[in-house]
């Protein structure tokens, strides 16, 4: 039986594979007769696109007769080939001479060539026709693209023509880009400007923000090129009124005080940022007092009090801003032990500029609420002398409870008039500090009645005080200390009137000079500023800005004092005792 079983299975064995040549056969017999004709034609394709761009670089006379020669060769070549190619891979299933003959019916039924024997082939040549055929097509597709580009693109390598088709397309959208720009920017030169009349019956009756904020941008961009996007008939000063009518509506401002903003910051956006931050509050600052504690065990305790602080900034050293708390920050156990004082930044730069030293003789003529004589104070390490001066007597109190939980115990409190301690005690201090009061249009988000209280009387009457007091507190220092001699002026206002004018009558009254700050921030003062010309050295002197510096808006310079002897002024010059002495006997004679 078993034997048996194995007869059968070798006569089954010898049997199928004759029946599956056969099939096979047929099968590729069939796909080459689709095959050959179809790939004949896109051979003849290929071809023809490639005799064309050759004629394009040669002679005509050359074209004329390759045309001819191509024409004769080019069909045959390509049959034959690719009938070669099918008997070849037929020849691989040819055993035995009735597989022949049953081609030989096969070709006479009409499934083969009439041009020659045709074999069968296997899967993997079937494969390779088939990819030729996609082969083929892709050619077809990739000539089509490549018959716009240049002939240098067909010699190159695949990577390098789609690297140039892809630099053609960045070109075509780099220029649409350019062209949409162009025609952003006509339109923007088209801005209409509409008259004064017209802005103010606007702000009058029903004022839209949106559109006087968009109108805003727009007349600063026609300003920041006014040749090229000027309207025909306006001049600048049109735009400058409309503007000036449009800022003051939108922020609240009255015009005096725009007008000084406007001719401070001459570029529109900076201006803009200016006004934005007078309306933002500045972060929440407190200074340590390093006579109790010092600041990093400060903000450990206060962490752990439910505070969220950080150091303010790489130029102070006893700074802290607050981000935010659970409790409040005037209110802690820390604060009211003295621990810390609520002060802003801005506050800590006039003393820093100051440099006490110990055991000196010190005056702060304007010194409410007390926050920079306690720092005066921790800086002298609680020696020597320190005047705390304020004319008011009920903000004297706030400076006396404040020295107080501090823990200075080196100060004197006076409620006098600054401008008499050149007679109280002249050339009596080795430094002094003036925080002259001012205007306050530096500290605006404090106060937003300023935006319309200040005008031209209100900054006249302040800077003749200042100018006063500055005088005063250049009599009341001492010149020969050994240690001192210095005087530094600070204001919370950005007007060039309270400030550098201020500063440059006193160089011109006095014998001093201007000295450099020690402030590592901040911007150089004015030397020139519209009509205005100053010392050349108060360039030495030091802007601050709440957009620019996220401080308060602020002015610092330090003097010093040369000589204790007053200056003439500049338009009379020094006489002589013996001139002095005759001009009385002569207007007692004339008497």
């Amino acid at each position: 039986m078993v034997v048996a079983k194995q007869k059968k299975k070798a006569v089954n064995g010898s049997v199928k594979p004759e029946k599956k040549i056969a099939v096979q056969k047929k099968v590729i017999e069939k796909k080459v007769d689709v095959i050959v004709p179809v790939a004949a034609k896109k051979v003849k394709k290929v071809k023809k696109v490639e005799t064309t761009k050759k004629k394009a670089l040669k002679p005509k006379k050359v074209v004329e007769d390759e045309e001819e020669s191509d024409e004769e060769e080019e069909l045959p070549v390509s049959l034959k080939d690719l009938k070669k190619q099918a008997a070849s891979a037929g020849k691989l299933f040819d055993s035995d001479d009735d597989m022949g003959d049953e081609d030989e019916d096969e070709d006479e039924n009409g499934f083969g060539l009439k041009e020659g024997p045709q074999g069968s082939d296997d899967d993997d040549e079937d494969d390779e026709d088939i990819d030729m055929d996609d082969d083929f097509s892709g050619d077809e597709d990739d000539e089509e693209d490549d018959g716009e580009d240049s002939e240098e693109d067909d010699e190159g390598l695949p990577i390098e023509k789609k690297t140039k088709k892809l630099d053609k397309k960045m070109a075509k959208i780099a220029q649409e880009g350019d062209e949409e720009l162009q025609l952003n920017i006509t339109g923007a030169d088209r801005f209409e400007l509409p008259t004064v009349e017209e802005v103010e019956e606007e702000i009058q009756t029903a004022p839209n923000l949106t559109s006087m904020k968009q109108r805003i941008q727009d007349v600063i961009q026609v300003l920041g090129d006014f040749n090229n996007r000027r309207q025909e008939g306006k001049s600048r000063a049109d735009y400058m009124e409309v503007l000036t009518k449009d800022l003051c509506s939108y922020y609240g401002y009255n015009e005096y005080l725009m007008n000084k903003f406007l001719h401070l910051f001459p570029a529109g956006s900076a201006l803009l940022e200016f006004l934005e931050a007078n309306d933002q509050p500045r972060p929440v600052t407190i200074r340590t007092n390093t006579l109790k504690t010092r600041r990093g065990e400060l903000a450990k305790s206060l962490i752990n009090r439910g505070m969220n602080v950080d150091p303010a900034a790489k130029w102070t050293k006893v700074g802290l801003v607050v981000y935010d708390t659970q409790v409040p920050v005037g209110a802690t156990p820390e604060y009211l032990a003295g621990h810390y004082m609520i002060q802003g930044l801005c506050s800590l730069l006039p003393v820093m500029s100051l440099a006490p030293q110990p055991g000196e003789r010190i005056l702060d003529m304007a010194a409410a609420p007390g926050g920079k004589t306690s720092h005066i104070a921790a800086l002298m390490k609680n020696s020597g002398v320190l005047f705390a001066n304020d004319p008011s007597k009920e903000r004297c109190t706030a400076i006396i409870g404040n020295l107080h939980r501090m823990g200075v115990n080196c100060s004197i409190v006076s409620s006098v008039d600054g401008r008499e301690y050149e007679k109280i005690m002249p050339q009596g201090f080795d430094r002094i500090l003036l925080d002259a009061p001012c205007s306050g249009t530096g500290v605006i988000w404090k106060d937003q009645s300023v935006k319309t209280s200040r005008d031209s009387q209100d900054v006249q009457k302040r800077h003749t005080l200042q100018r006063e007091l500055i005088l005063s507190a250049l009599d009341a220092l001492d010149a020969n200390s050994p240690t001192g001699g210095y005087l530094v002026y600070s204001t919370c206002s950005v007007l060039v009137e309270e400030n550098e004018a201020v500063v440059n009558y006193a160089l011109q009254k006095r014998h001093c000079k201007l000295v450099p700050t020690g402030l590592d921030i901040g911007v150089e003062g004015f030397t020139k500023f519209r009509e205005y010309r100053f010392h050349p050295s108060l360039n030495l002197t030091r802007r601050f800005y709440p957009h620019v510096h996220n401080i308060d808006g602020f002015f610092v310079a330090k003097i010093k004092k040369i000589s204790n002897t007053k200056n003439p002024k500049p338009d009379q010059p020094e006489k002589k005792e013996g001139e002095q002495e005759n001009e009385d006997d002569e207007e007692k004679k004339k008497k």
